[in-house]
């Protein structure tokens, strides 16, 4: 079995480069399902209800988000009722949405999906190493094969998770950092393992946002309103192939696709 993670989706470019990149590495990898995180797609803060229905509609079998979970509003009742729609799992209990899901996969097995939010550097939530592991426990119930998204800013906290997880799950990816980096590898129990996916979306950029208003509010420290950056986007993903049986990753490897 075979997943695509797209990395954080950035604006109108990410959702662009998805339109004219994604069936062409389905159909050359054999992807099975496409997972991805979709916390910036609209404008680089947030997701609206009808973005998330166009990404969902270009393949996507859920979508994870992060700390601009919460960003446009209307989106509030919309996560409620969608179940593909993950917000971290460590928000506290009485908010809207959920931090799993479950898909059905071709053969009769299942895949369960997480997310858990870092506290590193980001809003202070209950404890995602915790959280994780109660959470995994229900979803073993189910199924063996359990991808997790970190959404973390620290390399040092993504890193622990894959480890304190390894043997549970099939992998633990990050999200958040927008940067994609150069660590895949299967840990010793059988857990794949990126620290972070990188960005979908625009590529003469800073992390998705048009590099002259980050580099004014480097150099000056005064508010800035970032907007998403124009031209040419590039697609960065992982591919994972797995035992939907055992749970255990075979094969782990990163994408980047340019328009």
């Amino acid at each position: 079995m075979t997943l695509l993670f797209i990395g954080d989706i950035v604006g109108e470019p990410g959702r662009r480069v998805i339109t004219k990149k994604l069936s062409t590495l389905v159909e050359q990898y054999r992807i099975d399902l496409v997972l991805g995180n979709g916390e910036n797609a609209a404008g680089g803060f947030g997701i609206t209800p009808e973005i998330a229905e166009e990404l969902f509609d270009l393949g996507l079998a859920v979508m994870t988000l992060g700390n601009h979970v919460w960003d446009k509003k209307e989106i509030i009742p919309y996560i409620e009722k969608e179940p593909r729609l993950l917000r971290p799992a460590n928000y506290p209990a009485q908010v809207p949405g959920r931090g799993t899901a479950i898909l059905d996969l071709p053969g009769g097995s299942r895949l369960g999906i997480l997310q858990v939010m870092g506290r590193a550097f980001m809003p202070t939530l209950d404890c995602p190493f915790q959280v994780a592991k109660r959470e995994v426990q229900k979803l073993q119930e189910l199924t063996k094969a359990i991808v997790v998204d970190m959404h973390a800013e620290t390399t040092s906290e993504k890193m622990a998770m894959a480890h304190f997880l390894d043997g549970e799950v099939t992998a633990v990816v990050g999200t958040h950092t927008h940067v994609q980096t150069a660590d895949e590898h299967i840990l010793p129990k059988g857990t794949a393992y990126l620290t972070d996916i990188g960005m979908t979306g625009p590529i003469h950029s800073v992390i998705g946002f048009k590099k002259e208003l980050v580099i004014q509010k480097l150099l000056t420290q005064m508010p800035r309103r970032f907007e998403v950056a124009s031209g040419p986007a590039v697609l960065q993903a992982v591919v994972i192939d797995f035992d939907p049986v055992t749970g255990k990753a075979l094969t782990i490897h990163r994408l980047r696709e340019s328009e």
